[in-house]
């Protein structure tokens, strides 16, 4: 836990939920993890947290479900925002909101006020000391090998170190072929993740292409010829029996976590050693500071750390800082398909966003999350 002391008498004097103007809609893709199903990218549209402050400071966050606005205002209003591990653990305990749209909006938004009155930085904050990260590009669709090779190639001549692949089609033929069509296709400049998305549904069993534990293996096994960084969710999400023994049996990394949103099934993961690599969501864990604690843990556990972020926005910064702040954190996750799925879409709600450039991002240096919404999108 990170010592804070309230430099004054700051206390929270409002909550609230700001839309953001849709500027473009760009198009939509079927994501590998929901076959048959849509996702939509846009250039604005929903909206964001915002916490205001007696001193005038304004912390900004993912946007919280309406439905639940005044219950987090009984909350939160008249609190010092630097109570914010006290304020995070009441939310946890009494609004319980869908994920992705839930207290993390709050959480982030009272980290944010919290760098700002102290002048720093969310990573300096928590520890960290360089800007410069490296992201990873996440595909969306699964498609076909030829294509995703194509398509690597191209992230190659912009200069992106690692890219990850979506890997569960009907024949696992297809599957290695794509690896190593990419593979082929890049050398040895990146590094290739790839994510059988075997734990992504909320029911029991997965979406689309259902893996047993011979598929995961013999995938395994392929994916080791071709030096893959990982292999991420290959069994179902609580099977952590199943993925200790998968563990043993190969030497490509495991990685998993997404929507794991306690801190005892991570616990469960490093007893069982599970994983070697964990990725918690923040907007699924109600926010940074449930992250800020598991980073500690992966470090005791001896483990690397790479926070899942589906999301593209104020999240995805807020992640920028948590990853630059770890030593034990190689990557970000930054979902990445263009020309649709471009990540630049959602970012360019942000006045002068970080982006990919040679391969790495640099963190605006501003205190807290350091960026602002652009007057494009809200009245200033």
């Amino acid at each position: 836990m990170i010592e804070l002391k309230a430099p004054s008498n700051i206390i929270i004097t409002d909550v609230k939920i700001v839309p953001l103007k849709q500027r473009e809609y760009i198009g939509s893709l079927e994501p590998a993890w929901d076959p048959g199903g849509s996702k939509s990218f846009r250039i604005g549209g929903g909206a964001f947290t915002q916490i205001h402050t007696n001193e005038g400071l304004i912390g900004i966050g993912p946007s919280i479900d309406k439905n639940f606005l005044q219950e987090v205002k009984n909350l939160v209003v008249g609190q010092s925002p630097f109570s914010v591990y006290e304020i995070n653990s009441k939310l946890r305990s009494n609004i319980f909101a869908p994920p992705y749209n839930g207290n993390a909006g709050v959480d982030i938004a009272l980290w944010d006020i919290i760098g700002k009155s102290l002048s720093k930085p969310l990573y300096e904050l928590w520890g960290g000391s360089n800007r410069q990260i490296i992201p990873y590009a996440s595909f969306v669709v699964l498609s076909e090998p030829q294509e995703r090779s194509e398509l690597a190639s191209s992230l190659k001549q912009q200069g992106w170190k690692a890219i990850k692949l979506r890997l569960h089609h009907e024949r696992i033929e297809d599957d290695i072929r794509t690896v190593e069509l990419v593979r082929q296709a890049v050398g040895d400049s990146m590094e290739i993740m790839v994510d059988a998305n075997q734990a992504e549904s909320f029911q029991e069993r997965p979406l689309g292409v259902q893996w047993d534990f011979q598929r995961a293996l013999d995938t395994a096994k392929e994916l080791e010829k071709s030096k893959v960084y990982w292999l991420e969710e290959p069994l179902k999400r609580f099977d952590y029996d199943g993925l200790s023994k998968l563990a043993e049996l190969t030497s490509v990394s495991l990685a998993g976590g997404e929507n794991n949103s306690r801190i005892q099934d991570f616990n469960n993961m490093f007893e069982k050693n599970a994983y070697d690599i964990i990725q918690p969501e923040s907007l699924v864990m109600d926010g940074v500071t449930e992250l800020l604690n598991l980073g500690e843990l992966a470090k005791k556990f001896g483990k690397r750390i790479v926070p899942h972020h589906g999301g593209g926005e104020i999240g995805l910064i807020a992640h920028m800082h948590l990853v630059a702040a770890w030593t034990h954190a190689p990557y970000l996750e930054l979902l990445n398909d263009p020309p649709v799925g471009s990540y630049e879409h959602k970012l360019s709600i942000i006045k002068d966003p970080p982006l990919v450039n040679e391969g790495y991002i640099v963190l605006p240096d501003s205190p807290g999350l350091g960026v602002e919404i652009d007057c494009d999108f809200i009245d200033c």
